[in-house]
């Protein structure tokens, strides 16, 4: 088996080693445009699928791209664009650090039993990107952006701590929580003939538009994409469709996988 399957499988085995339960499987090609999903792949269908898909995308130069899917008891916490500092400190409690790129890695925390704002306070801690989506590149494979034609960057396994779990409390201990925030006070349901409250999703366009100016000039995606997905979410769509839906709407999203 060549070495880009083995590293593939190898990142697949590591997410389960650590409660994921099934793998959403997204293609996008060099402009970041979404090409291909399967969706709640099991791990023994994902590891089946690797040996064609990882020699496909290759040929095709398309992103081959898992959103890992954990078990009630263990929340994936997802940490990119980490300072050098930062990762440093979270490398005890992370379960993966993934490298995407030659200046980029990112590290992946499993927490036993999170409590709700958990994912919110580590990322904030580490000073991670608050926006990242929650899929990743498969290792093995190449990272197909025109910024690095025609010398694209193989996506691999830095460091690995097969089936690590840690709890609240550990990560409390290590000084990487931001202070918990105040406890939302929940509203009763609003009712409903006809379930969701409307099938129609919001103006990507319009959040760009309102997104504040980036160092370059330009309006920040991750700020679009998180004022997008507020929007969407609380005109009753699903998390899990949500996310599929910013994969169409944002490059960005599609940048981060």
């Amino acid at each position: 088996m060549g070495e880009p399957i083995a590293e593939a499988l190898r990142l697949l085995d590591l997410f389960a080693s650590v409660g994921a339960v099934a793998f959403d499987i997204t293609h996008t090609n060099l402009q970041q445009e979404k090409r291909g999903f399967r969706p709640a792949q099991s791990l023994a269908q994902a590891r089946q699928s690797m040996p064609y898909l990882v020699p496909s995308a290759a040929r095709r130069q398309n992103n081959l791209i898992i959103r890992p899917r954990a078990g009630a008891d263990v929340t994936l916490v997802q940490l990119d664009d980490l300072a050098p500092d930062a990762l440093a400190r979270i490398a005890p409690a992370a379960f993966l650090i993934l490298r995407t790129s030659p200046k980029g890695q990112q590290a992946w925390v499993a927490v036993t039993n999170a409590p709700r704002g958990l994912a919110t306070r580590l990322k904030e801690g580490t000073g991670a990107d608050k926006e990242a989506s929650g899929a990743t590149r498969v290792a093995g494979t190449a990272n197909f952006k025109p910024a690095y034609a025609p010398n694209f960057p193989r996506v691999r396994i830095d460091a690995a701590q097969p089936g690590h779990r840690v709890t609240t409390q550990i990560l409390d201990a290590m000084g990487v929580l931001a202070p918990a925030g105040p406890v939302p006070v929940s509203l009763p349901p609003v009712a409903s003939s006809s379930g969701s409250r409307t099938s129609k999703w919001p103006s990507y366009a319009r959040c760009l538009e309102g997104a504040p100016i980036g160092d370059g000039g330009n309006p920040k995606r991750t700020s679009a994409d998180f004022i997008w997905c507020k929007i969407a979410l609380s005109w009753g769509h699903g998390i899990e469709a949500t996310a599929e839906r910013l994969l169409e709407e944002s490059a960005k999203a599609r940048e981060k996988g």
